[in-house]
């Protein structure tokens, strides 16, 4: 007799379902999984002999063969234990139900107990989408699962209580989530940018970047708040929709980065990657193809500090997916695409020491160390990079004034910008001024003669490349949007280019 239990695997971000094929046949006693398992898997049916064992099951004296169907499909994770042992009980008869409209998920722990898996949003999901009316799921991740809408969700601690509701002795009740809860906690943040005193330029910069989703770049001498900055943009960034967030949680999930107790991803994500990081762990990859810290950030921001310290290699790596807004990681076993659709936030020093240019004098740095130093980041990537402001020192009158504007007020102005380009672009594949492409920049940013004079002028005297000339446009556009206006003029194009002018002054 054959029993077949429902199960699933994790395929980059996306769930497949996978089917535990159970076969005990009269012959030396054996315990074989087939099925392209990885070594997680292998040492599976040690984990389920002892659990079975240990819950008070008999585990058959006989030659059991466990198929992980399709056997094509390279099986990796600890998620196959429960059905695998499921199997093992129903195809010996001591589990007798229908097991056609559930999905069993999580690992087995020696004692029998049910622990937690990563990617299980992202296998409910894929459960819920084909059709299956119920997921067994630890219960270290049932508030995650339950996330993933038509499905009911039974959480469970052990292979015992699993075993009680399949054959009616003890139901499980179905979980559910309380979406508007998370949401509401997820608006409330440690931080405010009212904390920032003076600056007004920078606050202005952020507020644009954020309003348009561009690039921003932040230089500067050290203790001028660059960083301080930086960390209050998520706070100013619009609210995550659902589908949003959800999509966020299943990186985490499958990354297995979701924190205990945190079920969805309900605030923008803010990622900060020490400058020592390989370009694996920045862009995704490894052994297991995982997404890297880019897509960690997806809807959100992506900070480095310390620019030019980060490996030429892995600035270099983050040049496509910034502006694909998605990453393919290829490996021999499998090639899996993640979004990473992140505000990219660098902040840098002028040079090695920090100082270059400071009133104080400080800094002994040749102009040949400083244009070593920048050198690292090279143009394509700098052209990445929609607006550059400049930090200056704070002075002390500035820490003594009064606190300035709350996140909350900047936060309305950035929400009334994006709606007005939500309502601009509903029949466009985008969202924001920063996706426009070629072809919708000639249609959504038509400039005069004045307008083009100015530009032309400009492409003189900094030595601008085309892809800076598309950046100009695009942040001419938020700033238009920003302040009402349905045409760009000639003020917008001046602020525009004002922030592209360190493309001359540090690194041309």
């Amino acid at each position: 007799m054959i029993v077949k239990v429902n199960t699933g695997a994790v395929c980059g971000l996306e769930g497949k379902i996978v089917i535990a094929e159970a076969d005990f046949s009269n012959g030396l006693p054996a315990f074989d999984v087939v099925g392209l398992p990885d070594a997680t898997v292998r040492e599976a049916k040690e984990r389920v002999r002892a659990a079975v064992k240990n819950s008070g099951f008999e585990f058959p004296a006989k030659r059991a063969v466990i198929n992980l169907a399709p056997a094509d499909l390279k099986k990796e994770g600890t998620q196959f234990d429960l059905p695998i042992a499921i199997a093992v009980l129903a195809g010996t008869g001591q589990i007798k139900a229908e097991l056609d409209e559930y999905i069993f998920i999580g690992e087995l722990g020696l004692s029998g107990e049910l622990r937690g898996v990563s990617g299980v949003l992202s296998l409910v999901s894929c459960a819920a989408e084909c059709g299956f009316k119920k997921a067994v799921v630890p219960m270290e991740n049932v508030e995650e699962a339950t996330l993933s809408g038509n499905i009911e969700i039974l959480g469970a601690t052990c292979l015992s209580e699993v075993y009680s509701h399949l054959i009616g002795e003890k139901e499980i009740e179905p979980s559910v989530c309380d979406i508007e809860k998370l949401f509401s906690d997820a608006s409330k943040y440690d931080i405010d940018f009212s904390d920032v005193r003076g600056q007004s330029a920078l606050r202005r910069g952020c507020e644009l970047c954020v309003s348009g989703g561009h690039n921003l770049l932040l230089i500067g001498t050290p203790g001028s708040g660059k960083s301080m900055i930086a960390q209050r943009i998520p706070t100013i960034l619009p609210d995550m929709s659902l589908e949003e967030a959800i999509e966020v949680t299943k990186i985490y999930s499958v990354a297995g980065e979701l924190e205990s107790g945190v079920n969805l991803i309900a605030k923008r994500p803010f990622r900060t990657p020490h400058h020592s990081a390989s370009a694996v762990s920045i862009v995704g990859g490894g052994s297991k193809a995982r997404p890297g810290e880019i897509s960690l950030a997806h809807n959100g921001v992506l900070f480095l500090d310390e620019f030019p310290e980060y490996r030429k290699d892995v600035i270099e790596s983050m040049r496509q997916p910034l502006e694909d807004k998605k990453i393919t990681v290829t490996r021999a076993a499998a090639s899996y695409t993640y979004p990473c659709n992140a505000m990219l936030v660098v902040a840098l020093n002028p040079c090695k020491c920090g100082y270059y240019g400071d009133p104080s004098g400080r800094c002994r740095c040749s102009e040949t160390e400083v244009r070593r130093y920048l050198g690292k980041i090279s143009g394509p990537m700098l052209d990445r990079i929609d607006i550059h402001l400049e930090a200056s020192p704070v002075k002390y009158a500035d820490l003594k004034a009064m606190r300035g504007e709350s996140s909350a007020e900047i936060k309305k102005r950035v929400n009334k910008a994006r709606e007005i380009q939500k309502e601009r672009y509903k029949n466009e594949a985008i969202s924001c001024n920063a996706q426009l492409s070629g072809a919708l920049i000639e249609k959504y940013c038509p400039i005069g003669e004045e307008e083009s004079q100015m530009l032309k002028n400009a492409f003189d005297s900094l030595g601008l490349t085309a892809r800076a000339y598309s950046r100009i446009l695009k942040v001419a556009r938020t700033i238009a949007d920003c302040d009402g206006r349905e045409n760009i003029n000639t003020m917008d194009i001046a602020e525009a280019i004002g922030y592209r002018s360190l493309d001359r002054k540090y690194f041309r």
